[in-house]
């Protein structure tokens, strides 16, 4: 089965990139400062706008490894030492935070940026947050359909009537700053669940896959399934669109990216192997993920801008955006990959779609 993405879609394209954090490391392989790492993420969002990206999200992550643990106010600081790069959270994990803080938080920063953030929520990838913040994962499901319905109430009024089972509830009570337009963009993230792309589809929301295995025009159908159950709920327009976040890193050459990806992928691997138990993936493993058809978008302009188009061919997504910096990645080569994808990878992109 085959997507039918909007018309426009067949023609646009924004890239763009996406980060937990990434703590640095020594040549003895310890890590440095968490400190550190948000700086570097910081400096990095600034880069990209400078460059010409789309878009950047910071994730929620709560690990010494990916330390970015308050996209909020990673974005808020962001809004204000950029211009043009539109921000959002790749996730906020809505279930063990407050949608109203969360809200709060990303209109506070949508008013400093002049109108540019955006909120992805999600389950996250990870259940560190859980006993982080005293939430029982018996509550996995509950926790995150109320607290998705609180934060959808919230952007659609300047007072709030709301009743649930997770926190206490909210009587005509009003939730400010509201954003400069009027609502936040709200997009669902999801890592491939069947159930969350019919969900999207039926609440009316844009929806953002994470493909991080696998061939990642495996998720066509999903695409499907979320444009079908939007359009059996009565939702068209705009609001109705898919985006793809993936890992890769962009360099001079196929040869040089492959070589400076690996060791973070290996690091970071091993840490989750270690962490969650795990398989350790082997080298065969990341070359067969790093070339066609895998999920991972490691190469030249030439070649990431090849393998997006052609994945937009199933997905018909409008917004690609990588995770570059994992497992320690060097600083420099983190900002020079953000460098090659706006200015190198984003018109091949767009002179590739103009064509088909």
């Amino acid at each position: 089965m085959t997507p039918t993405p909007d018309p426009q879609e067949k023609t646009t394209m924004e890239l763009g990139a996406y980060s937990f954090g990434d703590t640095q490391r020594d040549a003895d392989g310890t890590l440095r400062s968490t400190s550190e790492a948000i700086t570097n993420l910081f400096d990095a969002i600034v880069h990209a706008d400078k460059a010409g990206l789309d878009y950047f999200a910071v994730g929620e992550h709560h690990t010494f490894e990916m330390p970015a643990s308050s996209p909020g106010a990673m974005i808020a600081a962001a809004a204000g030492a950029t211009t043009q790069i539109r921000l959002g959270s790749g996730v906020s994990v809505i279930s063990t935070d407050d949608p109203v803080r969360v809200f709060q938080q990303f209109a506070t920063a949508d008013a400093i940026s002049g109108g540019r953030i955006e909120i992805t929520a999600g389950r996250g990838s990870s259940v560190e947050s859980f006993p982080l913040f005293g939430y029982d994962l018996r509550d996995y499901d509950r926790l995150y359909e109320e607290k998705l319905d609180l934060l959808m109430r919230i952007n659609a009024s300047e007072r709030v009537t709301w009743h649930g089972t997770v926190r206490p509830e909210l009587d005509d009570l009003p939730v400010v700053p509201r954003p400069l337009n009027g609502s936040l963009p709200i997009w669902l993230g999801t890592g491939g669940s069947a159930p969350s792309s019919a969900r999207a589809g039926r609440l009316g929301l844009p929806i953002s896959y994470g493909i991080i295995g696998g061939a990642p025009h495996r998720f066509a159908p999903l695409a499907e399934l979320y444009r079908a159950s939007a359009a059996k709920a009565g939702h068209t327009g705009s609001a109705i669109k898919v985006s793809v976040a993936a890992l890769g890193l962009v360099a001079p050459t196929k040869s040089e990216a492959l070589e400076r990806f690996y060791p973070g992928w290996r690091n970071l691997n091993a840490s989750m192997a270690e962490l969650r138990g795990w398989a350790t993936p082997s080298d065969d493993d990341y070359y067969a993920q790093a070339h066609a058809p895998g999920a991972y978008y490691v190469g030249d302009p030439d070649d990431v801008a090849e393998r997006i188009v052609h994945l937009h061919g199933y997905m018909g997504h409008m917004r690609h955006f990588l995770q570059m910096d994992l497992g320690g990645l060097s600083q420099e080569h983190l900002l020079e990959s953000l460098t090659l994808l706006a200015t190198e990878v984003k018109p091949r992109v767009e002179r590739l779609l103009a064509k088909a």
